[in-house]
């Protein structure tokens, strides 16, 4: 009787190894088509592959402004900051003076250039667009613009696809979905500006406080440059500001002879 409960112990033992091996083989072949499925579907694209596709109202990322004011001429563009961006919106749903017939179920167009060129594009759509959620419209762009379907979540309840030089994201915002694509390349050189600009800035800080320095009077037509003690006598009523002594001269004002080396 013991040798009988010996040898089943031994069976259900080797049949419990057994089983073990093979659902260990199964978890490893699923893995490994996994981590294929996932190499395949990345999204390798470049930018300038991007097919030109209806759901972008005529808009494409490179785009230079004088491109742009034709596709809508209402457009408004403002002033280029030092470091080359300049941003801007359409709203073909509230100004009346677009035409409507090439924006269907779109509410706004946001633009931002760097140098002249379009580096980031944004539509937000209406609530009755033909993908009205976050997951139809991420699989109804991912063929129109011939992308690998490789999104993963993105803030609340969002959708992002990293590429090769670019990005885009799909979102809800009023109930609506909103789409953008940015240029990552764009982005790297807009940072590389900045760090350069706040590095330049950091190296003078002593001719800046110069420049905030030169005070003018208003009653007397008497300016005083940068680290003159005198400058600090003058009533806050009469006082106004200079960022160059040129800027004070031009505008009838005069050295204070305290200050004059």
């Amino acid at each position: 009787m013991f040798n009988l409960m010996f040898r089943n112990f031994i069976a259900d033992d080797s049949t419990r190894r057994s089983t073990g091996l093979q659902l260990l083989a199964i978890v490893f072949l699923l893995l490994s088509l996994q981590a294929a499925v996932a190499q395949v579907s990345q999204c390798k694209v470049n930018l300038s592959e991007l097919p030109q596709a209806t759901e972008l109202s005529g808009f494409r990322m490179g785009m230079t402004m004088d491109q742009v004011k034709a596709r809508v001429p209402q457009v408004v563009f403002g002033r280029t900051d030092d470091l080359g961006t300049l941003k801007t919106s359409i709203n073909p749903y509230f100004d009346s003076r677009i035409d409507k017939s090439g924006f269907a179920d779109v509410r706004t167009v946001s633009l931002e250039f760097l140098d002249g060129r379009v580096t980031s594009l944004w539509i937000g759509y209406e609530s009755t667009y033909k993908w009205p959620t976050v997951t139809g419209f991420v699989k109804g762009i991912s063929q129109s613009l011939s992308l690998p379907y490789a999104w993963s979540p993105w803030k609340s309840q969002g959708q992002q696809l990293k590429c090769a030089d670019f990005q885009l994201t799909v979102s809800s915002v009023a109930r609506g979905p909103s789409f953008r694509i940015f240029d990552l390349t764009a982005d790297a050189t807009l940072t590389a500006r900045r760090v350069a600009k706040e590095e330049e800035n950091e190296a003078l800080p002593e001719n800046s406080q110069e420049v905030a320095e030169i005070l003018g009077d208003k009653q007397s037509k008497i300016y005083y440059p940068g680290g003159c003690k005198m400058g600090k006598e003058v009533s806050a009523q009469n006082r106004t500001t200079f960022k160059t002594a040129h800027e004070a001269e031009k505008a009838g004002y005069k050295t204070a002879k305290e200050c004059k080396q």
